[in-house]
Formats: C-alpha cells, sequence, structure tokens
C-alpha cells in the first residue's frame, strides 16, 4: 500500500469515519438481532466498509446510488439518516419505508439513494436507467451501481453493461467481490479470473482495486466519476474484499476455509488503515478514538430513536402501493 503523507488530512479522516461509523451501525445491529429486537433477514457490510466509503468520497448529493441486500454501508456512506435506518430495521413508523419494508429496502431519493435491492443484481439496471435520465436532462451528474461478484453472473449485469456502453451513459458498475455468492466462492461460479476483465466485451474501462484499502478505492471511483462527468462513459471497478460474516446473520458460513478467514481479518480495512494514519502522521491515536466514541454514540442515539418511534398503524399496510 502507498503512503498517504502527500494525502490531505481531513480528506483521510473522511474515510475513516465513514468506515467506523459503518462498522459501528453493522455490529450494533448484529446485537440487537441476536437479542431478538429485530426481526427478518440481516445481511451485514461488515469488513467490506472501505469500498463505500471510497466510492461515495467521490459523489455529489445530486450523484444516485443504487444498493444490495447488503446496503447499509451504501446508505450511509452517501448521507442516509442513521435515525430513520435503524427505525426501519425495527420496523418502527419512523423508518424510511415506514417500517414496511426493513433492511433491503432502504432509499432517500433526497440524498441520490435510489434504494436497496433485495433481487441480486436487480440494482444494476435500475442504475442505467437514472444514468439514461442524467444525460437526457443534460446533467453532469453520475450514478453507482455496487452489486456483489454472484450478481455479475446474472443476465441483467451484462445487458446493463452493454446498454451503458452503447448510450455512453455516465454510470460506475462497482463490484463488491467479497470472494463468495452467497456460498458459492467465486473460482467456483466464474472461469474469468477477474471480473473487471468483462470490460474489454463492452469497450469499457475495467480495473481491479484492493477493495479493503479506501484511499485505493476512492482514487480509482474518482477517475471513473470524472471520466463519466466528462461525457466518456461507464466504467467498471471491481473491488477485492471480504465480508466478515455468513450471507446473513444465522449462515455459519462453514463454507470459508480458516486460513482465508484469518488472512483477510488481518486485512481488516479500518485497523489497517487506523495504522496507516498514525504511521504517515495523518492522525494521532486519540483523534481515532474519537471518532470512534462520536460513532458510538450516533448509533446509540439511533437505536434509542427507533425504540421509542411508534408501530405502523394498520392502514399504512395499503399505502404507497402502485395496483
Amino acid at each position: 500500500m502507498r503512503s498517504l503523507k502527500k494525502e490531505n488530512k481531513e480528506q483521510m479522516l473522511g474515510l475513516y469515519r465513514t468506515m467506523v461509523r459503518i462498522r459501528e451501525f453493522e455490529e450494533t445491529s448484529a446485537k440487537l438481532f441476536l437479542d431478538g429486537k429485530l426481526i427478518g433477514f440481516l445481511h451485514l457490510y461488515s469488513g467490506e466498509e472501505a469500498v463505500a466509503a471510497g466510492v461515495c468520497a467521490c459523489l455529489r448529493e445530486d450523484d444516485c446510488v443504487t444498493s444490495t441486500h447488503r446496503g447499509h454501508g451504501h446508505c450511509i456512506a452517501k448521507g442516509a439518516d442513521m435515525n430513520r435506518m435503524m427505525a426501519e430495521l425495527y420496523g418502527k413508523a419512523d423508518g424510511y419505508s415506514k417500517g414496511k419494508g426493513g433492511s433491503m429496502h432502504i432509499a432517500d431519493i433526497s440524498k441520490g439513494i435510489i434504494g436497496a435491492n433485495g433481487i441480486v443484481g436487480a440494482g444494476i439496471p435500475i442504475a442505467v436507467g437514472t444514468a439514461y435520465a442524467q444525460k437526457y436532462k443534460e446533467s453532469d451528474a453520475v450514478t453507482v451501481a455496487f452489486f456483489g461478484d454472484g450478481a455479475s453472473n446474472r443476465g441483467t449485469f451484462h445487458e446493463s453493461l452493454n446498454m451503458a456502453a452503447v448510450l455512453n451513459l455516465p454510470v460506475l458498475f462497482v463490484c463488491e467481490n467479497n470472494q463468495f455468492g452467497m456460498s458459492t466462492p467465486f473460482d467456483y461460479h466464474s472461469k474469468n479470473k477477474t471480473i473487471s476483465q468483462r470490460s474489454a466485451a463492452y469497450d469499457m474501462p475495467g480495473v481491479r482495486v484492493d477493495g479493503n484499502d479506501p484511499a485505493a478505492v476512492r482514487d480509482a471511483a474518482l477517475t471513473a466519476v470524472l471520466r463519466a462527468r466528462e461525457g466518456n462513459g461507464p466504467t467498471l471497478i471491481e473491488c477485492l474484499t471480504w465480508r466478515h460474516y455468513g450471507h446473513f446473520i444465522g449462515d455459519s458460513a462453514a463454507y470459508k476455509k480458516p486460513k482465508d478467514e484469518k488472512r483477510w481479518r488481518e486485512k481488516d480495512p479500518i485497523t489497517g488503515f487506523e495504522k496507516r494514519l498514525i504511521k504517515d502522521g495523518l492522525a494521532e491515536e486519540g483523534e481515532l478514538d474519537k471518532i470512534k466514541a462520536d460513532a458510538s454514540d450516533e448509533v446509540l442515539a439511533s437505536v434509542r430513536f427507533a425504540e421509542q418511534s411508534p408501530f405502523p398503524d394498520l392502514a399504512v399496510m395499503f399505502e404507497d402501493l402502485v395496483f
């Protein structure tokens, strides 16, 4: 990993702060779920924080993102209200979907968060549609489609990359390759050695980066964002990372090899970045402790907000429906 000495301190601390806020939210959510306070499925983003932090650091509020079933990190990095996110996990009326959507259906159009999506790969074509609208309106805004390695084998992936290339759309396809499509290893479900190489079929740039290095992710995303804003079309970015949990809370992840788990845990994006910030003189330990304490306070406040929020009335069941 390259030195951070020449980087802007506030920007680097911003990346760190985003990662810590995401991790604190996820770890707290895991505890709440295991304590029986949350119900439904919960797919945690712990271990992948550098991707959301690095990409969203390059975006403006009018830029858009589409997310996945593992979407809390994308939402937090793009500016979602943590109180409303936690209320949604609790199924409360003050949640983003009035308590009706849960973890996999958080959206905030005012922040450019088009929505998380429980269907694998479904956010990719939605991002293409959003990018088409941005181009049609002659805006220089861009859209990011986050998705996992499993989604890269779906038809929606290939159709979307083809259309984005043909129409020269301002979209970034960001693959969070956490090595598993649910429980299936990447090298088993793909003959390609990398996902980024698939960009060649659609005549767009394809880059592969260390998805546990937020500075490297940011650099790759910034190049792609500037390219898109200038009207030069889409980019495919593959971020190599590792989820700390199973596919969902309750999945024991017995399919993970202990040696791989150990190796990737040692590459934790947050602890690794902490060491680099201190080593390269961009932060002192006390500064980082303060960021962690603030994140803990913020998440605890969101839990209090959620617990005090009322459950939705039965009539809400029939609101927001299109027939």
